[in-house]
């Protein structure tokens, strides 16, 4: 029985996987957190991959505070990059799988068209640099990996900024939200099912994808979905991030085009509000 290794357990897509694992009773699941799997420990971790001798490993497991890691690059580097190039060294020493989880914030936001996988990157932040960094350690150091890159995540599990919008439409009379950054979101669920469904695929055919769900909006038009489908009463408003300032830059825009992925692997990829809807079931 072959044994799949998630990283990242306990976060969104972690979680998610554990959701769906029931239905795959073919593999044995280990869900690793950060008691199992210590990414930030490079020792550690290479003595835990070899002693759990994993056959696949879902590598969802992630620095991802994007503001704090601005004072925190080493540690984001750690865990986005170099514990991702040890990975990868094991699973090519090993002949074992690798699906390891990316972003959209390795574009700089300057495009005006839907990004594909082949598009010059450029990140603006450091959490950016260190994802993509660790992309390009992943390829080199096993070059039949794949690296699916997602964006906006969310989940019924973690915090995210769908969850937020719930807390706070109930909570407050008015919120502002910017407006001019644009994108698509994903579902967690959906992105699971993805990774399983090239997991269980006839090819596998290593590089680069993207994958979140259809179409293009900003984080304000979310947040009226969010608004629209739970019913609530708040009065949203648009800003632009100049009237937000973070410590980390944000790409402008990051829309991910997933011709590859759904061509490749025949994924059939839901419209987001169709997903925001099924997370409020």
């Amino acid at each position: 029985m072959e044994r799949i290794l998630v990283t990242g357990a306990n976060g969104q897509l972690g979680s998610e996987l554990a959701t769906l694992s029931s239905n795959y009773p073919q593999y044995e699941w280990i869900f690793a957190d950060r008691t199992k799997i210590t990414l930030d420990d490079l020792d550690t971790l290479q003595s835990q991959l070899e002693d759990i001798k994993p056959n696949i490993i879902f590598n969802c497991g992630a620095y991802t505070a994007v503001d704090k890691a601005e004072n925190e690059r080493e540690l984001a580097f750690t865990v986005n990059h170099v514990a991702v190039e040890l990975i990868a060294k094991y699973t090519f020493k090993n002949n074992a799988k690798l699906i390891h989880i990316s972003t959209d914030y390795v574009f700089d936001g300057s495009s005006s068209i839907a990004l594909n996988e082949d598009e010059e990157t450029n990140p603006i932040n450091i959490y950016g640099a260190s994802k993509r960094a660790g992309e390009i350690a992943c390829l080199k150091e096993n070059p039949n990996s794949i690296v699916i890159r997602t964006s906006w995540v969310y989940s019924k599990f973690g915090n995210n900024f769908v969850k937020t919008m719930q807390r706070l439409m109930q909570e407050k009379d008015s919120i502002n939200v910017v407006n001019d950054q644009i994108g698509s979101p994903t579902y967690a669920a959906d992105l699971a099912h993805g990774m399983i469904s090239v997991l269980e695929s006839s090819s596998w055919i290593p590089g680069i994808y993207n994958y979140s769900n259809e179409g293009e909006i900003s984080w304000y038009e979310f947040a009226l979905s969010i608004k629209e489908i739970g019913g609530y009463n708040c009065n949203v408003g648009g800003i632009p991030s100049a009237s937000y300032p973070t410590p980390a830059k944000r790409p402008e825009f990051s829309l991910l085009d997933k011709k590859k992925i759904k061509t490749i692997y025949n994924l059939d990829i839901p419209n987001y509000k169709e997903s925001l809807k099924k997370m409020f079931i």
